[in-house]
């Protein structure tokens, strides 16, 4: 009988939950605070837990570390009366199967568990037939069938890497297998979305390290004051709100390995903490005086020149060349033509897993209209292209006609079109006209001239948000919020 653990701080919630499990097959137990939840994970291995992300003693993302540490094959489903996409993106990064908003229902929280544990199921029998086997892993082909058993190593969320076959995708899979069983630092270079920490995760998985903690990291989302507690921890009154000890990334990745993401985000201040663990292999916590051993493998990735950085004095070159023992860069999915249908194969599979749904395959017009679109979000893009087009397909194969509009047919406006405005083209969206208002409308001429300029700081800066508020003088705040008012997606 699967066991499962619920956390939450609402003991109507602990109690419906455990009662409407119970009725299902499964054997419960609740806490309401994270620390007495953390005990009862110490003293019985749980096959699920489902934990609220406001706890009165602990937030959600840290308690999703603290359990990953003490079990990193114990799925993991966040609950949430806010419905947060950030918060979400962060639970689904730091390892959690999914992230569900209250109130709840039973159908759905019944679906989601049923999903997390048989993900679990997944991941924990291709760990025991990698461990059994000696041969190292084929080249992943194209789907045999839709319930076909994965051949690629599962992530602890269940989720699978594939390479492709391109001459690229042939490249990376080598250099993975000749990197991930040494203890050498890596960076993994490539634009936003061509999967750099799918990428570090193999190379987690196939090293001696595969059964211990990977921890991700994205510093571009971490501010320069947190930055330090975050990676390295804190001692309680180490600063204004520190009410208790908090272990650092670095102690929760002990023996594992630490992923780095858009590691060039990092202030000079812990670039230069960074480089003293890098050098003696021990951290200190803020606010204390005692060294902590650490031996955890670092793992960076940027979708920038570091090298340019170093150049201009925001990177630190000993740093640089510290986590620089091996390079690996990601090519765009544009320059792999030979590995789209690969990967739109194995997101319909995934998005019909999520969707619940049968779809099984694609029409030839569709692959064909895939095949010659830009790609410019990669492997990101081509994947919420897929989902989008498995939810609306109400037959056997995925029509081209479920596409979105830039992929089926670009549009082309003549200033008769338009009334004598003038028409560019969204490098982020080819085929998608903008269209700038004549030149007596001064606020409109106004604004496209900033949307016009946000763009090419974008592109410059290889759409690496925090570089470009910087090239623009104005915060990362400021440039969010115009990325949504002139609707420019990344």
């Amino acid at each position: 009988m699967e066991k499962i653990l619920i956390i939450d701080d609402n003991n109507d919630i602990c109690l419906l939950l455990e009662r409407f499990l119970s009725k299902q097959g499964y054997k419960t137990a609740s806490a309401q605070r994270g620390e007495d939840g953390l005990i009862l994970l110490r003293k019985e291995p749980f096959e699920l837990v489902i934990c609220d992300f406001k706890l009165p003693d602990i937030d959600g993302l840290e308690m999703l570390r603290r359990i990953k540490v003490l079990n990193p094959a114990t799925a993991v489903i966040i609950i949430t009366g806010y419905s947060d996409v950030r918060v979400a993106v962060q639970t689904v990064k730091h390892g959690a199967y999914d992230y569900v908003t209250k109130p709840l229902y039973p159908d759905e929280i019944l679906y989601t568990i049923k999903g997390a544990l048989e993900r679990r199921s997944q991941s924990l029998s291709a760990s025991a037939s990698s461990s059994s086997a000696t041969a190292s892993p084929a080249t992943v082909a194209a789907k045999a069938a839709p319930k076909a058993a994965p051949k690629t190593p599962l992530a602890p969320n269940g989720k699978r890497f594939i390479f492709g076959k391109s001459r690229a995708a042939e490249q990376l899979q080598k250099h993975v297998e000749l990197i991930a069983p040494t203890n050498m630092s890596v960076i993994i270079t490539g634009e936003t979305g061509t999967g750099k920490e799918f990428v570090a995760n193999a190379i987690h998985l196939k090293s001696k390290r595969g059964d211990k903690p990977f921890v991700a990291i994205d510093c571009g989302a971490l501010s320069k004051e947190l930055a330090g507690s975050e990676l390295f921890g804190h001692v309680k009154g180490a600063f204004t709100g520190a009410l208790s000890d908090k272990a650092g990334s670095f102690e929760y990745a002990n023996g594992g390995t630490l992923f780095l993401d858009e590691v060039g985000n990092l202030s000079y201040d812990n670039q230069i903490k960074l480089l003293r663990v890098l050098q003696e292999r021990k951290i200190r916590r803020i606010g204390s005086n005692q060294d902590i051993a650490v031996d955890v493998r670092i793992i960076c990735a940027t979708n920038e020149d570091l090298r340019d950085a170093v150049r201009q004095g925001r990177f630190r070159e000993d740093i640089y060349h510290r986590i620089n023992e091996f390079e690996i860069h990601l090519s765009p999915l544009r320059e792999r033509k030979a590995d789209i249908m690969i990967f739109a194969e194995h997101f319909l599979e995934l998005a019909n897993e999520q969707l619940d749904k049968d779809i099984i395959g694609f029409d030839d017009e569709s692959r064909e209209k895939l095949k010659e679109y830009y790609w410019h979000g990669n492997l990101r893009e081509l994947q919420n292209v897929v989902k989008r087009a498995v939810l609306l397909t109400q037959g056997d194969y995925i029509e081209a006609d479920v596409l979105p509009q830039e992929i089926i047919s670009p549009q082309y406006l003549t200033p008769e079109d338009t009334g004598g405005a003038q028409v560019s083209y969204d490098p982020l969206r080819p085929g998608v006209p903008v269209i700038s208002q004549p030149a007596n409308n001064l606020k409109s001429v106004s604004e496209s001239a900033e949307r016009a300029a946000i763009l090419k700081v974008l592109e410059k800066t290889g759409y690496n948000k925090t570089k470009a508020a910087e090239v623009l003088n104005i915060d990362r705040k400021t440039l969010y919020n115009k990325l949504k008012a002139y609707d420019i997606h990344l």
